[in-house]
């Protein structure tokens, strides 16, 4: 049948034309804010549009839910408007079978989302390379830091000193996964950098961690980690934000950040948002289907805004519970998946009530 065919791709096609429009318009509005800064730089125009390629999977997995949004609320409401959906109840096609399809595609939305979470810190470490987005600290000295380094790897010192190219009181942390590749603890009065040979540290204690019950402890006057290779000045680099560490590597930092005290609330909030939003996808489906079958009244104007203001009201849910949850005041993964159960009740009362 002609109507169950241009339901049935409706949904699916449309969360693959708007995903690919968002990322689009937001590397346009970014390019015009920022051109004469990336020329000032002297970056050619084929840097400059690389470093926009590395940036797509960042920009895609932000957009993800309100890609499923518009594209439920115009296919629904387009077919609402033509009379398309009365058309297929009469046919006795269910509403919830006619949706099926746009369901489908915001399922491989949330899948494409939990992939794209995980790939877009190594393509953003990629673009900040091209775009010399790095900027060091003021001053030779940094005191009290903690540096999260590749492959789990975590440094905290306690004073850095760029001049003569050492550090005081450090500690090294490489997370395990067992025996055969097991968590190790470093903490060391000091180190010395040696341009071309790395670092050498100085008076302290190996502590090697192959499970919970065990903990090999060898003092040493000096060593030498073969992976400890960032050079000085690497240190004082801006840390990596949150958006710009996978799901495990963050979970590493905050593990190391707590064992030193530090509040990780607002951590574990960005880290727990990495599956939120993807699987608000999915929640957003069950929100905006009921809402689009009263599109009719106010024609694609009022898909439009109906979208647009659900967005907003979306974003600044998010921003909100993820100050609560910083601050402690609610668990942080509950202030993370809060608005997705906020629009999930709501969408699955709306759900309920629509005839089908």
């Amino acid at each position: 049948m002609p109507l169950e065919e241009n339901g049935a791709g409706a949904g699916p096609l449309c969360v693959h034309r708007i995903l690919e429009g968002f990322p689009v318009l937001v590397n346009i509005i970014d390019l015009t804010d920022n051109l004469d800064k990336y020329l000032g730089q002297r970056l050619t125009p084929a840097r400059i549009a690389l470093s926009y390629l590395y940036w797509l999977p960042d920009s895609m997995f932000m957009v993800l839910p309100a890609a499923v949004l518009f594209a439920t609320v115009f296919a629904i409401g387009a077919l609402t408007r033509h009379s398309e959906i009365t058309a297929a109840k009469a046919s006795g096609i269910s509403f919830y079978r006619f949706i099926a399809p746009i369901f489908a595609g915001a399922v491989i939305a949330t899948v494409l989302g939990l992939i794209l979470g995980e790939l877009a810190p190594i393509t953003n470490k990629k673009r900040l390379e091209i775009l010399q987005g790095n900027t060091t600290n003021v001053g030779n000295d940094r005191y009290n830091f903690a540096y999260a380094a590749d492959g789990g790897r975590v440094y905290k010192v306690g004073a850095l000193h760029l001049l003569d190219s050492s550090t005081e009181g450090m500690v090294i942390e490489r997370k395990g996964k067992g025996p055969e590749y097991p968590s190790y603890v470093i903490s060391a009065n000091g180190a010395k950098y040696r341009p071309g040979k790395g670092w050498l540290i100085k008076a302290g204690a190996l502590h090697i961690i192959p499970d919970t019950l065990h903990n090999l402890t060898v003092v040493f006057d000096s060593l030498i980690d073969n992976h400890f290779t960032e050079a000085p000045k690497q240190l004082t680099l801006a840390q990596k934000a949150p958006a710009d560490m996978g799901f495990r590597e963050l979970g590493r930092f905050i593990a190391s950040m707590e064992r030193s005290g530090a509040d990780v609330n607002e951590l574990r909030v960005e880290r727990m948002l990495k599956i939120a939003i993807p699987i608000t996808c999915v929640v957003i489906l069950l929100f905006g289907a009921p809402l689009a079958t009263s599109t009719q009244r106010g024609g694609a104007a009022y898909g439009v805004g109906l979208s647009l203001a659900t967005t907003v009201i979306f974003l600044m849910l998010i921003q909100l519970t993820k100050g609560i949850g910083g601050k402690g005041m609610i668990p942080a993964d509950l202030a993370a998946w809060l608005p997705s159960i906020i629009f999930g009740i709501v969408g699955l009362f709306l759900f309920a009530r629509v005839r089908t």
